[in-house]
Protein backbone atom coordinates (compact mmCIF):
# COMPACT_ATOMS: atom_id res chain seq x y z
CA UNK A 1 0.00 0.00 0.00
CA UNK A 2 1.52 3.69 -1.04
CA UNK A 3 1.17 5.92 1.37
CA UNK A 4 0.38 9.80 0.67
CA UNK A 5 2.62 12.39 2.12
CA UNK A 6 0.74 15.08 3.88
CA UNK A 7 1.77 18.59 4.19
CA UNK A 8 -0.67 20.33 7.25
CA UNK A 9 -1.20 24.11 7.22
CA UNK A 10 -2.28 25.19 10.68
CA UNK A 11 -1.49 23.31 13.82
CA UNK A 12 -3.52 24.53 15.92
CA UNK A 13 -6.58 22.96 17.71
CA UNK A 14 -8.14 21.08 14.67
CA UNK A 15 -5.27 19.82 14.16
CA UNK A 16 -4.30 18.36 17.33
CA UNK A 17 -7.66 16.99 18.57
CA UNK A 18 -9.33 16.34 15.07
CA UNK A 19 -7.39 15.50 12.22
CA UNK A 20 -4.41 14.36 13.70
CA UNK A 21 -6.16 11.44 15.96
CA UNK A 22 -7.59 10.10 12.38
CA UNK A 23 -4.07 10.35 10.92
CA UNK A 24 -3.14 8.21 13.77
CA UNK A 25 -5.34 5.48 12.33
CA UNK A 26 -4.51 5.67 9.02
CA UNK A 27 -0.64 5.09 8.92
CA UNK A 28 -1.27 2.61 5.89
CA UNK A 29 -2.42 5.60 4.18
CA UNK A 30 -1.21 8.57 5.18
CA UNK A 31 2.87 10.05 6.88
CA UNK A 32 2.82 13.49 7.85
CA UNK A 33 6.04 14.85 6.42
CA UNK A 34 6.08 18.69 6.56
CA UNK A 35 4.29 21.06 8.94
CA UNK A 36 3.41 24.81 8.68
CA UNK A 37 1.69 27.32 11.20
CA UNK A 38 2.31 31.21 11.63
CA UNK A 39 2.90 29.84 15.05
CA UNK A 40 6.88 29.05 14.93
CA UNK A 41 6.89 27.27 18.18
CA UNK A 42 3.90 25.15 17.12
CA UNK A 43 4.98 23.45 14.50
CA UNK A 44 8.99 22.74 16.32
CA UNK A 45 6.42 20.97 19.07
CA UNK A 46 5.10 19.07 16.64
CA UNK A 47 8.18 18.46 14.55
CA UNK A 48 9.72 16.72 18.06
CA UNK A 49 6.18 14.91 18.68
CA UNK A 50 6.17 13.14 14.96
CA UNK A 51 10.22 13.06 14.75
CA UNK A 52 10.43 15.36 12.23
CA UNK A 53 13.14 17.45 10.90
CA UNK A 54 13.56 21.07 11.62
CA UNK A 55 13.83 21.88 7.85
CA UNK A 56 10.41 20.14 7.79
CA UNK A 57 8.38 23.11 9.66
CA UNK A 58 7.64 26.28 7.81
CA UNK A 59 5.32 29.97 8.77
CA UNK A 60 4.97 30.80 5.16
CA UNK A 61 2.63 28.24 3.67
CA UNK A 62 3.16 28.91 0.20
CA UNK A 63 7.20 28.15 0.76
CA UNK A 64 5.59 24.86 2.12
CA UNK A 65 3.95 24.43 -1.07
CA UNK A 66 7.66 24.41 -3.46
CA UNK A 67 8.35 21.08 -1.92
CA UNK A 68 7.70 18.19 -4.46
CA UNK A 69 7.15 15.39 -2.52
CA UNK A 70 4.11 16.36 -0.94
CA UNK A 71 0.73 14.43 -1.82
CA UNK A 72 -1.88 15.66 0.23
CA UNK A 73 -2.32 19.48 1.43
CA UNK A 74 -4.70 19.46 4.71
CA UNK A 75 -5.53 22.99 5.60
CA UNK A 76 -7.00 24.10 9.06
CA UNK A 77 -7.08 27.61 9.31
CA UNK A 78 -9.62 30.15 10.84
CA UNK A 79 -12.51 30.54 8.59
CA UNK A 80 -11.75 33.51 7.23
CA UNK A 81 -9.06 32.25 5.68
CA UNK A 82 -10.03 28.84 4.13
CA UNK A 83 -10.47 30.58 0.58
CA UNK A 84 -7.42 32.66 0.79
CA UNK A 85 -4.99 29.66 1.21
CA UNK A 86 -7.21 26.99 -0.65
CA UNK A 87 -6.40 28.97 -4.04
CA UNK A 88 -3.34 29.43 -3.07
CA UNK A 89 -3.00 25.64 -2.61
CA UNK A 90 -5.18 24.81 -6.02
CA UNK A 91 -3.51 27.07 -8.18
CA UNK A 92 0.52 26.07 -7.00
CA UNK A 93 -0.66 22.82 -7.52
CA UNK A 94 -2.46 22.26 -10.70
CA UNK A 95 -1.97 19.64 -13.00
CA UNK A 96 0.30 17.89 -10.53
CA UNK A 97 -1.42 15.05 -9.54
CA UNK A 98 -1.86 16.01 -6.05
CA UNK A 99 -5.08 16.95 -3.64
CA UNK A 100 -6.32 19.40 -1.03
CA UNK A 101 -8.45 18.84 2.17
CA UNK A 102 -9.63 22.13 4.04
CA UNK A 103 -11.33 22.30 6.78
CA UNK A 104 -15.36 23.51 6.48
CA UNK A 105 -16.96 26.18 5.64
CA UNK A 106 -14.72 25.97 1.99
CA UNK A 107 -15.36 30.35 2.63
CA UNK A 108 -15.87 32.79 5.16
CA UNK A 109 -18.84 34.07 2.92
CA UNK A 110 -21.08 33.25 -0.21
CA UNK A 111 -18.93 36.01 -2.44
CA UNK A 112 -15.89 33.70 -1.69
CA UNK A 113 -17.79 30.82 -1.83
CA UNK A 114 -18.97 31.00 -5.37
CA UNK A 115 -15.35 31.35 -6.56
CA UNK A 116 -14.22 28.48 -3.90
CA UNK A 117 -16.91 25.84 -5.38
CA UNK A 118 -15.11 26.38 -8.87
CA UNK A 119 -11.44 25.56 -7.55
CA UNK A 120 -11.51 21.87 -8.25
CA UNK A 121 -12.28 22.35 -11.68
CA UNK A 122 -10.80 25.26 -12.68
CA UNK A 123 -7.15 23.87 -11.71
CA UNK A 124 -8.14 19.96 -12.21
CA UNK A 125 -7.05 19.40 -8.82
CA UNK A 126 -9.32 16.92 -6.23
CA UNK A 127 -10.41 18.83 -3.07
CA UNK A 128 -12.74 17.46 0.04
CA UNK A 129 -14.15 19.88 2.27
CA UNK A 130 -13.84 18.36 5.73
CA UNK A 131 -17.30 18.46 6.74
CA UNK A 132 -17.60 15.77 9.51
CA UNK A 133 -21.09 15.89 10.23
CA UNK A 134 -21.41 14.13 6.84
CA UNK A 135 -19.03 11.51 7.33
CA UNK A 136 -20.45 10.73 11.02
CA UNK A 137 -21.86 7.25 11.19
CA UNK A 138 -25.14 8.14 12.97
CA UNK A 139 -25.71 10.76 10.20
CA UNK A 140 -25.54 7.84 7.88
CA UNK A 141 -27.12 5.13 9.72
CA UNK A 142 -30.17 7.77 10.18
CA UNK A 143 -30.08 8.54 6.29
CA UNK A 144 -30.44 4.82 5.47
CA UNK A 145 -33.27 4.19 8.44
CA UNK A 146 -35.09 7.14 6.57
CA UNK A 147 -34.32 5.89 3.23
CA UNK A 148 -35.04 2.49 3.65
CA UNK A 149 -38.07 3.63 5.05
CA UNK A 150 -37.63 2.22 8.74
CA UNK A 151 -40.64 4.12 10.35
CA UNK A 152 -43.02 4.41 7.03
CA UNK A 153 -43.20 7.89 5.14
CA UNK A 154 -41.64 10.55 7.00
CA UNK A 155 -43.84 13.10 8.39
CA UNK A 156 -41.56 15.88 10.38
CA UNK A 157 -38.55 16.16 12.46
CA UNK A 158 -37.15 18.81 14.97
CA UNK A 159 -34.14 19.41 16.24
CA UNK A 160 -32.44 21.28 19.04
CA UNK A 161 -28.71 22.06 19.21
CA UNK A 162 -27.74 23.91 22.20
CA UNK A 163 -24.03 25.14 23.10
CA UNK A 164 -22.96 27.39 25.39
CA UNK A 165 -20.91 28.99 23.64
CA UNK A 166 -20.35 32.02 26.70
CA UNK A 167 -19.19 29.11 29.06
CA UNK A 168 -16.67 27.38 26.34
CA UNK A 169 -15.05 30.81 25.84
CA UNK A 170 -13.53 29.69 29.06
CA UNK A 171 -12.71 26.57 28.67
CA UNK A 172 -9.66 24.42 26.42
CA UNK A 173 -12.38 24.19 24.06
CA UNK A 174 -12.59 25.32 20.36
CA UNK A 175 -14.89 28.82 21.20
CA UNK A 176 -11.67 29.48 23.87
CA UNK A 177 -10.00 30.51 20.22
CA UNK A 178 -10.02 34.80 19.65
CA UNK A 179 -10.80 34.49 15.73
CA UNK A 180 -14.43 32.31 16.76
CA UNK A 181 -14.84 35.15 20.11
CA UNK A 182 -14.49 38.12 16.98
CA UNK A 183 -15.20 36.68 13.63
CA UNK A 184 -14.31 37.90 10.89
CA UNK A 185 -17.19 36.36 9.03
CA UNK A 186 -20.87 36.81 9.07
CA UNK A 187 -22.88 34.42 11.58
CA UNK A 188 -20.27 33.84 13.83
CA UNK A 189 -21.24 30.69 15.64
CA UNK A 190 -23.96 29.99 13.16
CA UNK A 191 -20.92 29.45 10.47
CA UNK A 192 -18.72 27.73 12.74
CA UNK A 193 -21.14 25.57 14.61
CA UNK A 194 -24.86 25.15 13.18
CA UNK A 195 -23.49 24.47 9.97
CA UNK A 196 -22.16 21.31 10.64
CA UNK A 197 -26.53 20.67 11.90
CA UNK A 198 -27.26 21.98 8.60
CA UNK A 199 -24.93 19.76 7.21
CA UNK A 200 -26.14 16.56 8.77
CA UNK A 201 -29.80 17.48 7.91
CA UNK A 202 -28.99 18.18 4.54
CA UNK A 203 -27.23 14.53 4.08
CA UNK A 204 -30.28 12.92 5.52
CA UNK A 205 -33.10 14.80 3.93
CA UNK A 206 -31.25 15.78 0.93
CA UNK A 207 -31.80 19.90 -0.78
CA UNK A 208 -33.97 21.81 0.70
CA UNK A 209 -36.36 24.06 -1.15
CA UNK A 210 -37.23 26.93 1.04
CA UNK A 211 -36.84 28.23 4.62
CA UNK A 212 -38.44 30.56 6.98
CA UNK A 213 -36.00 32.24 10.23
CA UNK A 214 -36.24 33.99 12.94
CA UNK A 215 -33.29 35.15 15.73
CA UNK A 216 -33.29 36.71 18.94
CA UNK A 217 -30.73 39.55 18.47
CA UNK A 218 -27.70 39.59 21.16
CA UNK A 219 -24.80 42.29 21.69
CA UNK A 220 -22.30 39.59 21.83
CA UNK A 221 -19.30 39.47 18.92
CA UNK A 222 -19.71 35.98 18.38
CA UNK A 223 -22.66 35.61 17.21
CA UNK A 224 -25.39 38.17 15.91
CA UNK A 225 -28.04 36.18 17.27
CA UNK A 226 -28.46 33.76 20.80
CA UNK A 227 -31.15 31.41 19.33
CA UNK A 228 -32.54 31.11 15.77
CA UNK A 229 -35.56 28.79 14.59
CA UNK A 230 -36.15 27.97 11.19
CA UNK A 231 -38.82 26.27 9.19
CA UNK A 232 -37.35 24.22 6.24
CA UNK A 233 -39.10 22.64 3.37
CA UNK A 234 -37.02 20.26 1.24
CA UNK A 235 -37.40 19.17 -2.29
CA UNK A 236 -38.61 15.95 -1.43
CA UNK A 237 -42.02 17.84 0.44
CA UNK A 238 -41.01 17.25 3.72
CA UNK A 239 -40.84 19.74 6.63
CA UNK A 240 -38.88 19.95 10.02
CA UNK A 241 -38.13 22.94 12.52
CA UNK A 242 -34.14 23.18 13.41
CA UNK A 243 -33.59 25.30 16.12
CA UNK A 244 -29.93 26.49 17.61
CA UNK A 245 -29.32 28.24 20.68
CA UNK A 246 -25.55 29.21 21.50
CA UNK A 247 -25.83 30.97 24.25
CA UNK A 248 -26.41 28.88 27.36
CA UNK A 249 -27.51 25.26 28.19
CA UNK A 250 -30.39 23.15 27.61
CA UNK A 251 -30.79 21.51 31.45
CA UNK A 252 -33.42 18.56 30.98
CA UNK A 253 -32.84 15.08 30.12
CA UNK A 254 -33.08 13.22 27.76
CA UNK A 255 -32.67 16.65 25.23
CA UNK A 256 -34.36 17.49 22.32
CA UNK A 257 -32.05 16.34 20.02
CA UNK A 258 -32.95 15.34 16.54
CA UNK A 259 -36.96 13.70 16.33
CA UNK A 260 -37.81 12.38 12.80
CA UNK A 261 -41.52 11.31 12.89
CA UNK A 262 -42.67 9.13 10.33
CA UNK A 263 -46.12 6.85 9.95
CA UNK A 264 -44.90 3.40 11.18
CA UNK A 265 -43.21 5.39 14.22
CA UNK A 266 -40.18 7.74 15.17
CA UNK A 267 -36.03 8.15 14.90
CA UNK A 268 -34.47 10.06 18.28
CA UNK A 269 -30.68 11.11 18.59
CA UNK A 270 -30.28 12.66 21.61
CA UNK A 271 -26.97 14.03 20.67
CA UNK A 272 -23.80 13.53 18.47
CA UNK A 273 -21.59 12.04 21.26
CA UNK A 274 -24.79 9.45 22.95
CA UNK A 275 -23.43 6.41 20.80
CA UNK A 276 -27.11 5.06 20.61
CA UNK A 277 -29.93 6.13 17.97
CA UNK A 278 -33.32 5.14 19.32
CA UNK A 279 -36.38 3.78 17.02
CA UNK A 280 -39.27 3.77 18.00
CA UNK A 281 -42.18 1.99 15.93
CA UNK A 282 -46.17 2.31 16.49
CA UNK A 283 -46.12 -1.71 16.88
CA UNK A 284 -44.81 -1.24 20.39
CA UNK A 285 -41.62 -2.28 18.97
CA UNK A 286 -38.45 -0.54 19.85
CA UNK A 287 -34.18 -1.10 18.97
CA UNK A 288 -31.06 0.33 19.85
CA UNK A 289 -28.92 0.88 17.46
CA UNK A 290 -25.25 1.65 18.67
CA UNK A 291 -22.44 3.60 16.40
CA UNK A 292 -19.04 4.31 17.21
CA UNK A 293 -19.10 8.47 18.35
CA UNK A 294 -16.90 10.67 16.61
CA UNK A 295 -15.95 8.42 13.77
CA UNK A 296 -16.54 11.09 10.92
CA UNK A 297 -12.72 12.36 11.23
CA UNK A 298 -11.85 9.34 10.54
CA UNK A 299 -14.09 8.36 7.60
CA UNK A 300 -13.71 11.47 5.96
CA UNK A 301 -9.29 10.93 5.31
CA UNK A 302 -10.31 7.20 4.26
CA UNK A 303 -12.67 8.60 1.61
CA UNK A 304 -9.96 10.82 0.25
CA UNK A 305 -7.42 8.12 0.41
CA UNK A 306 -9.67 5.85 -1.79
CA UNK A 307 -10.18 9.10 -3.88
CA UNK A 308 -6.72 9.45 -4.82
CA UNK A 309 -6.04 6.21 -5.47
CA UNK A 310 -8.99 5.84 -7.73
CA UNK A 311 -11.21 3.97 -5.92
CA UNK A 312 -14.50 6.36 -5.31
CA UNK A 313 -15.55 9.62 -5.63
CA UNK A 314 -14.57 12.69 -2.94
CA UNK A 315 -18.12 12.20 -0.80
CA UNK A 316 -17.95 16.03 0.00
CA UNK A 317 -16.36 18.39 -2.87
CA UNK A 318 -16.16 22.16 -2.43
CA UNK A 319 -19.74 22.24 -4.40
CA UNK A 320 -22.10 19.96 -1.66
CA UNK A 321 -20.31 22.53 0.66
CA UNK A 322 -21.27 25.54 -1.13
CA UNK A 323 -24.97 24.71 -0.51
CA UNK A 324 -24.34 24.03 3.03
CA UNK A 325 -22.80 27.40 3.88
CA UNK A 326 -25.58 29.13 2.14
CA UNK A 327 -28.12 27.45 3.73
CA UNK A 328 -26.63 28.93 7.03
CA UNK A 329 -26.21 32.64 4.55
CA UNK A 330 -30.30 32.24 3.96
CA UNK A 331 -31.30 31.76 7.21
CA UNK A 332 -29.26 34.81 8.46
CA UNK A 333 -31.20 36.61 4.95
CA UNK A 334 -34.38 35.67 6.10
CA UNK A 335 -34.48 36.55 9.53
CA UNK A 336 -32.54 40.31 8.48
CA UNK A 337 -35.39 40.65 5.50
CA UNK A 338 -37.99 38.71 7.16
CA UNK A 339 -38.78 37.09 4.15
CA UNK A 340 -39.38 33.30 3.06
CA UNK A 341 -35.74 32.50 1.08
CA UNK A 342 -35.35 29.97 -1.71
CA UNK A 343 -31.97 27.67 -1.09
CA UNK A 344 -31.36 24.51 -3.27
CA UNK A 345 -31.54 25.56 -6.83
CA UNK A 346 -31.28 21.97 -8.08
CA UNK A 347 -33.16 18.38 -6.96
CA UNK A 348 -30.19 17.05 -6.30
CA UNK A 349 -26.64 17.15 -6.44
CA UNK A 350 -24.26 14.95 -8.80
CA UNK A 351 -20.99 16.74 -10.21
CA UNK A 352 -20.09 15.11 -13.28
CA UNK A 353 -16.28 15.16 -12.78
CA UNK A 354 -16.98 13.84 -9.33
CA UNK A 355 -19.36 10.81 -10.53
CA UNK A 356 -16.54 8.01 -10.76
CA UNK A 357 -12.97 7.43 -10.16
CA UNK A 358 -10.76 8.34 -13.38
CA UNK A 359 -8.81 5.91 -15.00
CA UNK A 360 -5.27 6.78 -13.46
CA UNK A 361 -4.95 7.75 -10.02
CA UNK A 362 -3.47 10.80 -8.38
CA UNK A 363 -0.04 9.11 -6.94
CA UNK A 364 3.23 9.74 -8.35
Amino acid sequence: MTKLKVGIIGTGMAFERLHYPAYQQLTQQYEIVALCDVDRFKTEEWARRLQLPKENTYTDFEEMLERSDLDVIDIMVPIELNYFVTEKAAKRLAGQLKGIICEKPLAPNLEQAKEARELAKRYNIPIMIAENYRYNQEIDTIRDLVRTKRIGDVFYFTQNRVVDFPQDMLKNKFPARKWRQKPEFPGGALTDTALHDLAGLRHIFGPINKLQAFGRPQESDYAPYSVVNVNLLFKSGLTGQFTFFCAGKEMQRPLVGLRIFGTQGMIYLEERDCGVINLALQNGKSEQIPYEVQKGYYNELLNFYHAMTGKEPISVPPEMEYGDLKTVQDIIRSIQEECIVNVDEYAAYNPVYQSAPGPHTYLH
